[in-house]
């Protein structure tokens, strides 16, 4: 994501979160328009001017239900960490799959084929 501000400052980024009331901004891992780099920025939000989404979104929910599929009534969705747990032992992010054993294969599986097919559907 790109954050311009009113001062035409641009922080590229990923976002971590943001507060609601001020609507103020916090990213990760940032490359600001003077070449700086920084683990975390906050900006304010009366600062910010633009705001641009560079990627689509990972689709936390469409994995979820896929894996509820396979894995029924064991699947768990913490939208605000961006995080599924199944059968509370496995962790899947939009990152990748953190676990081990059997189950984590089939989980791995499943994410690999929900990611390619994702992929695919952005550029045919």
């Amino acid at each position: 994501m790109a954050v311009t501000t009113v001062r035409d400052k641009v922080f590229r980024g990923r976002l971590l979160g943001y507060d609601p009331v001020s609507l103020s901004l916090c990213l990760a891992d940032v490359e600001a328009s003077t070449g700086e780099h920084h683990p975390r920025v906050i900006v304010r939000g009366e600062a910010v001017s633009e705001i641009i989404l560079e990627e689509e979104p990972f689709d936390l929910q469409g994995l979820a239900e896929r894996l509820e599929k396979v894995f029924p009534n064991l699947v768990k969705v913490y939208e605000e960490a961006n995080l599924i747990t199944v059968m509370d032992r496995i962790k899947v992010t939009p990152q990748g799959v953190e676990g081990t054993g059997p189950m984590y294969e089939r989980v791995k599986r499943i994410y690999d084929q929900f990611v390619a097919e994702k992929k695919a559907a952005r550029f045919p």
